[in-house]
């Protein structure tokens, strides 16, 4: 297993979160419009930096993780097992 193994995975997950969490957001922006000050209701650059900010703590939190399991070795791992 390689380190872009162990972060495609985890980062395909996060990809589907934002997904439907911008779409949850669109759909529920007309219901919170009246509690925003300053922005639209479909601000996009609010979206892009939501989104940004939540990719980049998943790629940190996933990271460690995924440099930890690339350098296991395989029969190690499968003896453990």
């Amino acid at each position: 297993m390689c380190v872009a193994d162990g972060l495609g995975d985890a980062l395909g997950l996060v990809g589907l979160g934002l997904a439907l969490g911008v779409a949850v957001a669109i759909a529920a922006s007309r219901f919170i419009e009246s509690m925003l000050f300053g922005l639209t209701a479909a601000d996009p650059l609010t979206y892009a930096s939501a989104a940004g900010v939540v990719l980049a703590v998943a790629l940190a939190a996933s990271l460690l993780p995924a440099f930890r399991a690339a350098r296991v070795d395989p029969m190690t791992a499968l003896r453990v097992e």
